[in-house]
């Protein structure tokens, strides 16, 4: 009887601590993106975290809230589509030429050093597209640095809160 009643106990203990999803350690990165002096509208900066094969598998941020534009950030809308009713990151407002933003993000700590990757994505009205702005290995010395962009961005800055 006490046997029983042990391993029964066992069971649902093992099934009641089964049920929680397991928590992910997340850190979060103070993010500057500092834009180069153009003209034109405000540009629309998608922050995207890549897998080693270059894989979309979590947008971290949008600069952008007016959602007609977001197909002209051709390879993330591809990712993202029109079937996703809600866009998994947080949106804000546009950054026009010269200007800076600061925004937080959250990357999972298992993220870090592992090959993935974190895309920054601009487009501006009427010009030009730049898939890989900024394209950086995610790894610990990369978050510490100033990396430059390719496109509209002139540098961003990260900084674990």
């Amino acid at each position: 009887m006490v046997v029983k009643k042990t391993l029964i106990i066992a069971l649902f203990s093992t099934l009641f601590l089964s049920s929680f999803n397991k928590i992910i350690d997340k850190t979060s990165y103070k993010c500057m993106i500092q834009m180069k002096n153009y003209t034109g509208e405000g540009a629309y900066v998608v922050i995207s975290l890549l897998d080693n094969q270059n894989k979309y598998l979590e947008t971290l941020y949008v600069q952008g809230d007016d959602d007609e534009w977001y197909s002209d950030i051709t390879e993330w809308w591809n990712f993202h589509g029109k079937t996703r009713t809600n866009i998994d990151a947080i949106t804000g407002a546009t950054i026009s030429g010269g200007q800076r933003a600061i925004s937080v993000i959250q990357i999972d700590n298992n993220k870090i050093d592992n090959g993935y990757k974190l895309r920054f994505e601009s487009a501006v009205e009427d010009q030009e597209y730049y898939t890989d702005d900024v394209l950086i290995e995610l790894t610990s010395e990369n978050l510490k640095n100033k990396l430059e962009g390719k496109g509209f961005i002139r540098y961003i800055r990260m900084m674990p809160q």
